[in-house]
Parts: C-alpha cells; structure tokens; sequence
C-alpha cells in the first residue's frame, strides 16, 4: 500500500466510533454506580457514558446498586465475574480510599482488587453555614470553636463520609474539638444546617452549590489547594493558613481485576477524547468537577496516595465503625 493510501486509511479507521472496535468485547457495556440516580456520582456516570456510547456507537448502560456509601457496589463489583461484554465500576474516594480504613466488613482490597481506568475529575467542598449565621471566615469559624470546645457542630453525610474526614482534618490543622454529627446524605442534614440545628459542614460543592447560589447558606472556603472555577472568588483553605489542605470528592472508573491491560489502556484513551469535549467541559464545570483525566498510571498513583493520605486521617483522629 502507498504511504498517502495508508494514512487515509488510517485516518478513516481513527474517525469511525470505537477504533478498536475489533477488541472490544461482544456483549453489554455497563457502568456500576454505587449511589442511587440523581447524585453526583451518578450524574457523571452517565455524562461519560453517553458520550463513550456515541464514541463506540453501542449502548453504554449505567446501572445503579446504592447502598453504604458505594461500598455495596464495591464489594459486589470486587467479587464478580463479568465475561459478558465490559463492566465498569464508578470508583469513588469513599469506597476506594476511606471506607476501607473504617470498616471491617469490608473484604475488598480497593489497590489490588480492580483496574484502575482514568479519573473522571474530583471536586472540591465547601465549608457552609446558614445564611443567619454571621460566620465569614475560617477565622471566625476557628475562633468560635476554641472559645466553645466540644460544643460546636459540624454534620456529615454519614461517619466516613469526606465531609466527616474533612472536619477532622480541620479539628487536627486548628487544634480544636468539634462535635461530628451524621446524617443519612447530604439532604437531611442541610435541612439541619439551614434550620440552625447544626453549624456547620464540609459538604461537597455538588450538593451545597445551589443553597450557596440561592442565599439558603453561606459559604465560607474551600476544600481544594486551587480555587474551583466555579467558585473563583471563595478562597482556599490553603490561602487561609492551612498550607496543603486539601479534601475532595473524587470519581474514577474501574475495570475488573482481571482486565486486559490493553483494552484499559484503549478505555482510558476514549475517556480522555471524552472529557475534553466542549459541552461536557462545562457540565463539568458547573459542578466543580476537575483534574480528570491523565494515564491509566496516573490514576492508579492518585488513588494510592489517597489511600494512605486518608488512612493516616482516620487513624489519628481514631475514627471507627459508628463514631
């Protein structure tokens, strides 16, 4: 074949859905989220998916196992057999770098029972209080906890939450004693925090973005060394004085154990066209997503610096099952 023939044909063969289309296994494609529809994971979840569907031209099926923060899903994705196509599982911070270091009935180990894929993004979250409050700066906040120790609260979407660990990083960086109070999600204890029965969380941007847009809460910093886009004027903590302060909710995809490091590779090389893409740049960006994407190895470094940065974080702070 002729060098100009070869390219065109090249060229054809990269601009049709799924270039690798002779490797991808017969069958269903599905991603497994650990959360029920509607949440953050699960809004992502199915913007990648989408957007790989319309790249491989074959439905790409987003199937929900809530429960225990996401660990349900882990634990069943960690132990099953999936022949039948490809399956992929929706990683989260909690499932795959918190939970473990908490729970004892977790069996899973999140480094070495999955394929680590490519980071979908991770978000930053917001230090929030009601609107009535008066609170305005992490100065404020710490200054009230040290004249009230082991008075003032601070919610959570549940004990192990990142909301959780990010108090506890605050009480340890300030040398202050909060009160954890959990909740069942980030709903029930807004509506706490908004009625004045709380005083304050680390929720995630996702969930507080709009209480913040529409007045209902304050927000007072955030969680990420960079400010989020979509947050430009709400500084840092690390701006603050809490140099490298840094707790985020974070979103990966997963493949089995067992998967071929080749169609990991080819996966991951889709998903970075994916989230690139204009429209998806900005969904994602109205939800502070960022940071995602990168190499199959880059994503699997994250997660183990996570790992050990977050396991150090609950065994200081003591935390344990029911805490």
């Amino acid at each position: 074949m002729k060098r100009r023939n070869f390219i065109a044909a090249s060229a054809a063969v990269l601009t049709t859905p799924w270039a690798f289309g002779a490797d991808l296994p017969k069958g269903p494609i599905r991603i497994l989220v650990g959360w029920a529809p509607g949440g953050g994971t699960d809004v992502f979840a199915r913007i990648v998916g989408q957007k790989l569907s319309d790249l491989w031209g074959r439905p790409v099926i987003v199937e929900n196992k809530p429960g225990a923060t996401g660990v349900l899903a882990a634990d069943y994705f960690a132990k099953g057999r999936f022949n039948d196509g490809v399956t992929l599982l929706m990683a989260h911070v909690n499932t795959h770098a918190i939970a473990p270091h908490i729970f004892k009935s977790i069996s899973y180990d999140p480094l070495k029972d999955f394929s680590p894929i490519a980071m979908i993004g991770a978000t930053p979250h917001i230090l929030v209080t009601s609107a009535k409050n008066p609170y305005a700066s992490i100065k404020d906040v710490v200054e009230l906890c040290k004249k009230n120790p082991g008075k003032i609260s601070f919610g959570s979407s549940g004990t192990g939450s990142v909301q959780h660990l990010a108090s506890e990083m605050f009480n340890m960086a300030a040398g202050v004693k909060t009160i954890h109070i959990p909740y069942k999600g980030s709903g029930p204890m807004q509506a706490d925090l908004i009625g004045g029965q709380i005083d304050f969380s680390f929720d995630t941007m996702t969930a507080a973005t709009a209480m913040v847009k529409s007045k209902k809460l304050t927000g007072i910093v955030q969680t990420r060394v960079n400010r989020a886009k979509g947050f430009p004027d709400l500084p840092t903590m690390d701006e603050q004085g809490f140099k490298g302060f840094d707790a985020s909710s974070w979103y990966g995809l997963l493949g089995p154990k067992s998967m071929p490091s080749d169609l990991a590779l080819k996966i991951n090389a889709d998903i970075n066209k994916v989230l690139v893409m204009p429209d998806v740049v900005v969904r994602f960006d109205g939800y502070g997503v960022e940071d995602g994407g990168g190499s199959v190895d880059k994503f699997a470094n994250f997660m183990a610096a996570e790992y050990k940065k977050w396991g150090e974080v609950v065994r200081a702070a003591n935390i344990v099952e029911g805490s």
